[in-house]
Protein backbone atom coordinates (compact mmCIF):
# COMPACT_ATOMS: atom_id res chain seq x y z
CA UNK A 1 0.00 0.00 0.00
CA UNK A 2 2.72 2.48 0.91
CA UNK A 3 4.22 2.20 -2.58
CA UNK A 4 1.30 4.23 -3.93
CA UNK A 5 2.22 7.39 -2.00
CA UNK A 6 4.05 8.87 -4.98
CA UNK A 7 0.66 9.46 -6.62
CA UNK A 8 -0.58 11.45 -3.62
CA UNK A 9 0.16 15.05 -2.60
CA UNK A 10 3.75 15.88 -1.72
CA UNK A 11 2.99 15.88 2.01
CA UNK A 12 1.47 12.38 2.06
CA UNK A 13 2.77 9.99 4.71
CA UNK A 14 1.63 7.18 6.96
CA UNK A 15 1.34 7.73 10.71
CA UNK A 16 1.89 5.31 13.59
CA UNK A 17 -1.75 4.18 13.40
CA UNK A 18 -1.30 3.12 9.79
CA UNK A 19 -3.47 5.99 8.54
CA UNK A 20 -2.91 8.10 5.44
CA UNK A 21 -1.82 11.63 6.42
CA UNK A 22 -2.03 14.61 4.05
CA UNK A 23 -0.84 18.07 4.96
CA UNK A 24 -0.26 16.86 8.50
CA UNK A 25 -3.91 15.78 8.82
CA UNK A 26 -5.08 12.22 9.45
CA UNK A 27 -7.40 11.41 6.54
CA UNK A 28 -9.55 9.06 8.63
CA UNK A 29 -10.11 11.85 11.14
CA UNK A 30 -10.95 14.28 8.34
CA UNK A 31 -13.54 11.82 7.01
CA UNK A 32 -15.07 11.56 10.49
CA UNK A 33 -15.13 15.34 10.98
CA UNK A 34 -16.29 16.51 7.56
CA UNK A 35 -18.12 13.41 6.26
CA UNK A 36 -17.72 11.59 2.98
CA UNK A 37 -17.42 11.83 0.06
CA UNK A 38 -14.77 14.43 0.81
CA UNK A 39 -12.24 16.17 -1.41
CA UNK A 40 -8.95 17.25 0.14
CA UNK A 41 -6.51 19.74 -1.39
CA UNK A 42 -2.98 20.01 -0.07
CA UNK A 43 -1.91 23.67 -0.05
CA UNK A 44 1.81 22.86 -0.05
CA UNK A 45 1.46 20.75 -3.20
CA UNK A 46 -0.50 23.48 -4.96
CA UNK A 47 2.05 26.18 -4.15
CA UNK A 48 4.96 23.89 -5.04
CA UNK A 49 3.52 23.07 -8.44
CA UNK A 50 2.90 26.75 -9.22
CA UNK A 51 6.52 27.51 -8.33
CA UNK A 52 7.77 24.56 -10.39
CA UNK A 53 6.06 25.76 -13.57
CA UNK A 54 7.31 29.30 -13.07
CA UNK A 55 10.87 28.14 -12.39
CA UNK A 56 11.18 25.46 -15.07
CA UNK A 57 9.69 27.55 -17.89
CA UNK A 58 10.82 30.97 -16.70
CA UNK A 59 14.38 29.78 -16.13
CA UNK A 60 14.59 28.69 -19.77
CA UNK A 61 12.42 31.41 -21.31
CA UNK A 62 12.36 34.52 -19.07
CA UNK A 63 9.02 36.20 -18.61
CA UNK A 64 6.93 33.12 -19.40
CA UNK A 65 3.36 33.70 -18.24
CA UNK A 66 1.82 30.82 -16.28
CA UNK A 67 -1.96 30.96 -16.62
CA UNK A 68 -3.97 28.44 -14.58
CA UNK A 69 -6.77 26.74 -16.53
CA UNK A 70 -9.72 27.27 -14.20
CA UNK A 71 -11.83 24.56 -15.83
CA UNK A 72 -9.72 21.94 -14.03
CA UNK A 73 -11.24 23.21 -10.74
CA UNK A 74 -11.59 26.62 -9.21
CA UNK A 75 -13.37 28.30 -6.36
CA UNK A 76 -12.65 31.52 -4.51
CA UNK A 77 -10.05 29.95 -2.18
CA UNK A 78 -8.04 28.53 -5.06
CA UNK A 79 -8.33 31.75 -7.06
CA UNK A 80 -6.85 33.66 -4.14
CA UNK A 81 -4.03 31.14 -3.77
CA UNK A 82 -3.16 31.39 -7.47
CA UNK A 83 -3.18 35.17 -7.21
CA UNK A 84 -0.71 34.97 -4.32
CA UNK A 85 1.47 32.66 -6.41
CA UNK A 86 1.52 35.19 -9.26
CA UNK A 87 -0.37 33.10 -11.82
CA UNK A 88 -2.96 34.28 -14.30
CA UNK A 89 -6.31 32.60 -14.96
CA UNK A 90 -7.72 31.01 -18.09
CA UNK A 91 -11.54 31.15 -17.94
CA UNK A 92 -14.12 29.87 -20.43
CA UNK A 93 -17.39 31.33 -19.15
CA UNK A 94 -18.95 34.30 -17.42
CA UNK A 95 -19.35 32.05 -14.39
CA UNK A 96 -15.63 31.38 -14.09
CA UNK A 97 -14.99 35.08 -14.68
CA UNK A 98 -17.42 35.90 -11.87
CA UNK A 99 -15.60 33.58 -9.46
CA UNK A 100 -12.32 35.29 -10.30
CA UNK A 101 -13.83 38.73 -9.69
CA UNK A 102 -15.46 37.66 -6.43
CA UNK A 103 -12.10 36.35 -5.25
CA UNK A 104 -10.47 39.70 -5.98
CA UNK A 105 -8.31 38.21 -8.72
CA UNK A 106 -6.67 40.88 -10.93
CA UNK A 107 -8.74 40.70 -14.11
CA UNK A 108 -5.90 42.03 -16.23
CA UNK A 109 -4.29 38.61 -15.65
CA UNK A 110 -7.35 36.76 -16.99
CA UNK A 111 -7.54 35.15 -20.44
CA UNK A 112 -11.11 34.61 -21.68
CA UNK A 113 -11.49 31.51 -23.87
CA UNK A 114 -14.49 29.74 -25.39
CA UNK A 115 -15.79 28.64 -28.79
CA UNK A 116 -19.25 30.18 -28.39
CA UNK A 117 -19.01 33.27 -26.20
CA UNK A 118 -22.33 35.07 -25.90
CA UNK A 119 -22.88 38.79 -26.42
CA UNK A 120 -23.41 39.10 -22.67
CA UNK A 121 -20.12 37.34 -21.92
CA UNK A 122 -18.16 39.55 -24.32
CA UNK A 123 -19.79 42.64 -22.84
CA UNK A 124 -18.68 41.52 -19.37
CA UNK A 125 -15.15 40.89 -20.62
CA UNK A 126 -15.02 44.40 -22.03
CA UNK A 127 -16.66 46.03 -19.01
CA UNK A 128 -14.38 44.25 -16.55
CA UNK A 129 -11.30 44.79 -18.76
CA UNK A 130 -9.95 41.25 -18.87
CA UNK A 131 -6.34 40.93 -19.95
CA UNK A 132 -6.84 38.90 -23.13
CA UNK A 133 -9.84 37.73 -25.12
CA UNK A 134 -8.96 34.59 -27.08
CA UNK A 135 -11.04 34.79 -30.26
CA UNK A 136 -12.13 31.41 -31.58
CA UNK A 137 -13.89 32.12 -34.90
CA UNK A 138 -14.82 34.80 -37.46
CA UNK A 139 -18.36 35.50 -36.14
CA UNK A 140 -16.87 36.17 -32.70
CA UNK A 141 -14.21 38.41 -34.23
CA UNK A 142 -16.87 40.56 -35.93
CA UNK A 143 -19.11 40.62 -32.87
CA UNK A 144 -16.30 41.62 -30.54
CA UNK A 145 -15.12 44.35 -32.91
CA UNK A 146 -18.63 45.84 -32.94
CA UNK A 147 -19.14 45.61 -29.18
CA UNK A 148 -15.73 47.15 -28.49
CA UNK A 149 -16.50 50.01 -30.88
CA UNK A 150 -19.77 50.76 -29.09
CA UNK A 151 -17.86 51.11 -25.81
CA UNK A 152 -14.84 52.96 -27.08
CA UNK A 153 -12.64 49.99 -26.08
CA UNK A 154 -9.77 48.29 -27.86
CA UNK A 155 -9.11 44.94 -26.14
CA UNK A 156 -5.98 42.86 -26.62
CA UNK A 157 -6.86 39.63 -28.39
CA UNK A 158 -5.27 36.34 -29.36
CA UNK A 159 -6.49 34.17 -32.23
CA UNK A 160 -6.97 30.52 -31.38
CA UNK A 161 -5.64 28.24 -34.08
CA UNK A 162 -6.24 24.55 -34.66
CA UNK A 163 -2.82 23.43 -35.92
CA UNK A 164 -3.94 19.97 -37.07
CA UNK A 165 -1.77 18.04 -34.62
CA UNK A 166 -2.73 14.67 -33.14
CA UNK A 167 -1.84 14.78 -29.41
CA UNK A 168 -2.25 10.98 -29.03
CA UNK A 169 -4.79 11.24 -26.24
CA UNK A 170 -8.46 10.28 -25.86
CA UNK A 171 -10.53 11.71 -28.71
CA UNK A 172 -12.84 13.48 -26.26
CA UNK A 173 -9.94 15.59 -24.98
CA UNK A 174 -8.08 16.16 -28.27
CA UNK A 175 -8.69 19.76 -29.31
CA UNK A 176 -5.98 20.67 -31.82
CA UNK A 177 -6.91 18.33 -34.66
CA UNK A 178 -8.37 19.61 -37.93
CA UNK A 179 -11.85 18.26 -37.18
CA UNK A 180 -12.43 20.24 -33.96
CA UNK A 181 -15.04 22.68 -32.74
CA UNK A 182 -12.21 24.87 -31.41
CA UNK A 183 -10.18 27.48 -33.23
CA UNK A 184 -9.37 28.62 -36.75
CA UNK A 185 -8.11 25.78 -38.97
CA UNK A 186 -4.74 26.61 -40.47
CA UNK A 187 -6.22 26.93 -43.98
CA UNK A 188 -8.41 29.81 -42.76
CA UNK A 189 -5.87 31.38 -40.45
CA UNK A 190 -4.61 34.02 -42.88
CA UNK A 191 -8.09 35.48 -43.33
CA UNK A 192 -8.50 35.60 -39.55
CA UNK A 193 -5.17 37.38 -39.07
CA UNK A 194 -5.89 39.87 -41.86
CA UNK A 195 -9.35 40.69 -40.52
CA UNK A 196 -8.09 40.99 -36.95
CA UNK A 197 -5.32 43.38 -38.01
CA UNK A 198 -7.79 45.53 -39.95
CA UNK A 199 -10.40 45.57 -37.15
CA UNK A 200 -10.54 49.15 -35.90
CA UNK A 201 -11.44 48.22 -32.33
CA UNK A 202 -9.23 45.19 -31.68
CA UNK A 203 -5.52 44.85 -30.91
CA UNK A 204 -4.14 41.55 -32.15
CA UNK A 205 -1.16 40.72 -29.95
CA UNK A 206 -0.66 37.03 -30.53
CA UNK A 207 -1.65 33.50 -31.45
CA UNK A 208 -2.91 30.66 -29.30
CA UNK A 209 -3.33 26.92 -29.63
CA UNK A 210 -4.34 24.13 -27.29
CA UNK A 211 -3.90 20.68 -28.76
CA UNK A 212 -5.56 18.60 -26.05
CA UNK A 213 -5.38 17.30 -22.52
CA UNK A 214 -3.39 14.60 -20.70
CA UNK A 215 -0.63 14.64 -23.33
CA UNK A 216 2.24 12.29 -22.43
CA UNK A 217 4.56 13.31 -25.28
CA UNK A 218 6.46 16.48 -26.17
CA UNK A 219 6.53 15.90 -29.94
CA UNK A 220 2.94 17.16 -30.52
CA UNK A 221 3.82 20.47 -28.83
CA UNK A 222 6.96 20.80 -30.93
CA UNK A 223 5.07 20.20 -34.17
CA UNK A 224 2.29 22.63 -33.25
CA UNK A 225 4.84 25.32 -32.36
CA UNK A 226 6.56 24.86 -35.72
CA UNK A 227 3.30 25.18 -37.66
CA UNK A 228 2.05 28.22 -35.77
CA UNK A 229 5.39 30.04 -35.94
CA UNK A 230 5.65 29.26 -39.67
CA UNK A 231 2.27 30.93 -40.03
CA UNK A 232 3.42 33.91 -37.96
CA UNK A 233 6.43 34.30 -40.23
CA UNK A 234 4.23 34.27 -43.33
CA UNK A 235 1.79 36.73 -41.78
CA UNK A 236 4.66 39.11 -41.03
CA UNK A 237 5.73 39.04 -44.67
CA UNK A 238 2.24 39.42 -46.11
CA UNK A 239 0.47 41.60 -43.57
CA UNK A 240 3.13 43.11 -41.35
CA UNK A 241 1.92 41.09 -38.37
CA UNK A 242 4.23 41.24 -35.34
CA UNK A 243 3.82 38.25 -33.03
CA UNK A 244 4.12 39.62 -29.51
CA UNK A 245 2.67 36.63 -27.64
CA UNK A 246 2.56 32.88 -28.29
CA UNK A 247 0.17 30.94 -26.04
CA UNK A 248 0.75 27.19 -26.37
CA UNK A 249 -2.11 26.16 -24.04
CA UNK A 250 -1.78 23.35 -21.52
CA UNK A 251 -2.58 19.65 -21.57
CA UNK A 252 0.45 18.55 -19.52
CA UNK A 253 -0.12 15.05 -18.15
CA UNK A 254 0.03 13.83 -14.57
CA UNK A 255 0.53 10.28 -13.33
CA UNK A 256 -2.76 8.63 -12.36
CA UNK A 257 -1.60 5.00 -12.14
CA UNK A 258 1.65 3.24 -11.29
CA UNK A 259 2.02 1.87 -14.82
CA UNK A 260 1.58 5.20 -16.63
CA UNK A 261 4.27 7.74 -15.64
CA UNK A 262 4.06 11.28 -16.97
CA UNK A 263 6.88 13.53 -18.20
CA UNK A 264 8.28 15.98 -15.66
CA UNK A 265 7.56 19.70 -15.90
CA UNK A 266 11.21 20.21 -16.80
CA UNK A 267 10.85 17.79 -19.75
CA UNK A 268 7.94 19.78 -21.17
CA UNK A 269 9.71 23.08 -20.46
CA UNK A 270 12.96 22.06 -22.15
CA UNK A 271 11.28 20.80 -25.33
CA UNK A 272 8.80 23.67 -25.67
CA UNK A 273 11.15 26.55 -24.97
CA UNK A 274 13.93 25.10 -27.14
CA UNK A 275 11.57 24.73 -30.07
CA UNK A 276 10.21 28.29 -29.69
CA UNK A 277 13.72 29.76 -29.45
CA UNK A 278 15.08 27.68 -32.32
CA UNK A 279 12.16 28.30 -34.67
CA UNK A 280 12.12 32.04 -34.03
CA UNK A 281 15.85 32.16 -34.79
CA UNK A 282 15.29 30.19 -37.99
CA UNK A 283 12.50 32.52 -39.16
CA UNK A 284 14.11 35.74 -38.01
CA UNK A 285 11.26 36.49 -35.61
CA UNK A 286 11.69 38.38 -32.37
CA UNK A 287 11.00 35.89 -29.55
CA UNK A 288 7.40 36.50 -28.39
CA UNK A 289 6.18 36.41 -24.82
CA UNK A 290 5.45 32.74 -24.07
CA UNK A 291 2.28 31.79 -22.22
CA UNK A 292 1.36 28.35 -20.88
CA UNK A 293 -1.96 27.24 -19.41
CA UNK A 294 -1.55 24.26 -17.05
CA UNK A 295 -4.66 23.16 -15.19
CA UNK A 296 -4.65 19.45 -14.33
CA UNK A 297 -0.87 19.58 -13.88
CA UNK A 298 -1.26 22.16 -11.10
CA UNK A 299 -4.19 20.74 -9.11
CA UNK A 300 -4.42 17.06 -10.09
CA UNK A 301 -1.91 15.51 -7.69
CA UNK A 302 -2.80 17.99 -4.93
CA UNK A 303 -6.35 16.59 -4.67
CA UNK A 304 -7.52 13.38 -2.97
CA UNK A 305 -11.05 11.97 -2.81
CA UNK A 306 -12.18 10.09 0.30
CA UNK A 307 -15.10 7.63 0.27
CA UNK A 308 -16.62 5.40 2.92
CA UNK A 309 -17.18 1.71 2.14
CA UNK A 310 -20.79 0.55 2.31
CA UNK A 311 -22.18 -2.68 0.85
CA UNK A 312 -19.71 -5.39 -0.21
CA UNK A 313 -21.13 -7.82 -2.76
CA UNK A 314 -19.44 -11.09 -3.67
CA UNK A 315 -20.27 -12.86 -6.94
CA UNK A 316 -18.41 -16.18 -6.56
CA UNK A 317 -15.96 -16.77 -9.37
CA UNK A 318 -16.83 -13.45 -11.02
CA UNK A 319 -16.17 -10.29 -9.03
CA UNK A 320 -16.22 -8.67 -5.62
CA UNK A 321 -17.97 -5.28 -5.66
CA UNK A 322 -17.12 -2.76 -2.96
CA UNK A 323 -19.65 0.05 -3.06
CA UNK A 324 -18.78 3.51 -1.75
CA UNK A 325 -20.86 6.57 -0.91
CA UNK A 326 -19.84 8.54 -4.01
CA UNK A 327 -19.13 7.73 -7.63
CA UNK A 328 -20.03 9.28 -10.95
CA UNK A 329 -21.94 12.08 -9.22
CA UNK A 330 -18.65 13.52 -7.99
CA UNK A 331 -16.23 11.88 -10.46
CA UNK A 332 -17.65 11.06 -13.87
CA UNK A 333 -14.26 10.68 -15.56
CA UNK A 334 -14.12 6.85 -15.43
CA UNK A 335 -17.64 6.56 -16.87
CA UNK A 336 -17.14 9.36 -19.39
CA UNK A 337 -13.89 8.31 -21.03
CA UNK A 338 -12.48 5.33 -19.18
CA UNK A 339 -10.17 7.26 -16.85
CA UNK A 340 -8.10 5.01 -14.58
CA UNK A 341 -7.16 5.56 -10.94
CA UNK A 342 -5.34 3.89 -8.08
CA UNK A 343 -6.67 3.70 -4.52
CA UNK A 344 -5.59 2.89 -0.98
CA UNK A 345 -7.45 2.04 2.21
CA UNK A 346 -6.70 5.19 4.18
CA UNK A 347 -7.19 3.57 7.59
CA UNK A 348 -5.23 0.39 6.72
CA UNK A 349 -2.10 1.68 5.01
CA UNK A 350 0.19 -0.89 6.61
CA UNK A 351 -1.92 -3.93 5.79
CA UNK A 352 -1.10 -6.22 2.89
CA UNK A 353 -3.18 -6.54 -0.24
CA UNK A 354 -5.18 -9.76 -0.24
CA UNK A 355 -7.27 -9.78 -3.40
CA UNK A 356 -8.89 -7.84 -6.20
CA UNK A 357 -12.05 -5.79 -5.81
CA UNK A 358 -14.01 -3.42 -7.99
CA UNK A 359 -14.88 -0.08 -6.41
CA UNK A 360 -18.41 0.83 -7.45
CA UNK A 361 -20.34 4.03 -6.95
CA UNK A 362 -23.84 4.35 -5.54
CA UNK A 363 -25.54 5.81 -8.59
CA UNK A 364 -28.17 4.08 -10.71
CA UNK A 365 -25.93 3.36 -13.70
CA UNK A 366 -24.09 0.15 -14.46
CA UNK A 367 -21.22 2.28 -15.70
CA UNK A 368 -20.76 3.89 -12.29
CA UNK A 369 -17.48 2.14 -11.56
CA UNK A 370 -14.61 4.16 -10.10
CA UNK A 371 -11.89 1.48 -10.30
CA UNK A 372 -12.15 -2.01 -11.76
CA UNK A 373 -10.07 -4.93 -10.44
CA UNK A 374 -7.70 -3.36 -7.94
CA UNK A 375 -5.79 -5.25 -5.23
CA UNK A 376 -6.49 -3.92 -1.73
CA UNK A 377 -6.27 -5.12 1.89
CA UNK A 378 -9.33 -6.81 3.43
CA UNK A 379 -12.25 -4.40 3.43
CA UNK A 380 -15.23 -4.02 5.73
CA UNK A 381 -18.09 -1.57 5.84
CA UNK A 382 -16.90 1.75 7.23
CA UNK A 383 -13.36 1.63 5.82
CA UNK A 384 -12.12 4.77 4.05
CA UNK A 385 -11.02 4.55 0.43
CA UNK A 386 -8.66 7.30 -0.76
CA UNK A 387 -8.21 7.96 -4.48
CA UNK A 388 -5.24 10.16 -5.49
CA UNK A 389 -5.07 12.40 -8.54
CA UNK A 390 -8.59 13.68 -7.88
CA UNK A 391 -7.85 17.40 -7.94
CA UNK A 392 -8.70 18.01 -11.59
CA UNK A 393 -12.00 17.74 -13.45
CA UNK A 394 -13.82 15.66 -10.82
CA UNK A 395 -15.52 18.51 -8.97
CA UNK A 396 -16.17 20.79 -11.99
CA UNK A 397 -18.09 17.97 -13.69
CA UNK A 398 -19.92 16.87 -10.53
CA UNK A 399 -23.71 16.71 -10.65
CA UNK A 400 -26.79 16.18 -8.52
CA UNK A 401 -27.67 12.95 -10.34
CA UNK A 402 -30.09 10.88 -8.22
CA UNK A 403 -30.54 14.10 -6.20
CA UNK A 404 -27.18 13.49 -4.57
CA UNK A 405 -25.40 16.21 -2.62
CA UNK A 406 -22.12 17.46 -4.03
CA UNK A 407 -19.27 16.91 -1.56
CA UNK A 408 -17.45 19.23 0.78
CA UNK A 409 -13.95 20.42 -0.12
CA UNK A 410 -11.22 21.18 2.39
CA UNK A 411 -7.73 22.65 2.21
CA UNK A 412 -5.06 21.15 4.47
CA UNK A 413 -1.84 22.70 5.65
CA UNK A 414 0.51 21.97 8.55
CA UNK A 415 -1.96 19.82 10.45
CA UNK A 416 -5.02 22.00 9.96
CA UNK A 417 -7.95 21.49 7.62
CA UNK A 418 -10.26 24.32 6.62
CA UNK A 419 -13.50 24.09 4.72
CA UNK A 420 -13.30 25.89 1.36
CA UNK A 421 -16.65 24.63 0.08
CA UNK A 422 -19.41 23.24 2.25
CA UNK A 423 -21.29 20.08 1.44
CA UNK A 424 -24.61 20.70 -0.25
CA UNK A 425 -27.80 20.24 1.76
CA UNK A 426 -31.25 18.98 0.82
CA UNK A 427 -32.35 22.61 0.73
CA UNK A 428 -29.85 23.26 -2.07
CA UNK A 429 -31.63 20.68 -4.23
CA UNK A 430 -34.84 22.71 -4.39
CA UNK A 431 -33.41 26.22 -4.00
CA UNK A 432 -33.98 27.13 -7.64
CA UNK A 433 -37.37 25.41 -8.00
CA UNK A 434 -40.54 27.46 -8.56
CA UNK A 435 -44.01 26.26 -7.58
Amino acid sequence: MIGNLSLFPLTAEVNSQGHLVIGGCDSAELAAEFGTPLYIFDEFSLSSKCAEFKTEFGGRYPGTGVIYAAKAFMNTALARLFNEEGLGLDVVSAGELHIAREAGFPLDRVYFHGNNKSVEELKLALEWRVGRIVVDNLPELSMLDGLAGERGAKPDILLRLSPGVDPHTHRYIATGVIDSKFGFPMLGAEEAVARAISAANLNLVGLHFHIGSLIHEVAPYELAIERVLDLAGEMKKRHGFELKELDIGGGFAIQYTRDMPAPSVSTYAEAITARVIGKCRELGLAPPRLTIEPGRAVVGQAGVALYRVGVIKEIPGVRRYVSVDGGMGDNIRPALYGARYEAVVANKMNEKETGEVTIAGKFCESGDILIRDISLPPLVTGDIIAIPGSGAYCLPMASNYNASLRPAVIMVREGKGRLIRRRETFADLTRCDLV
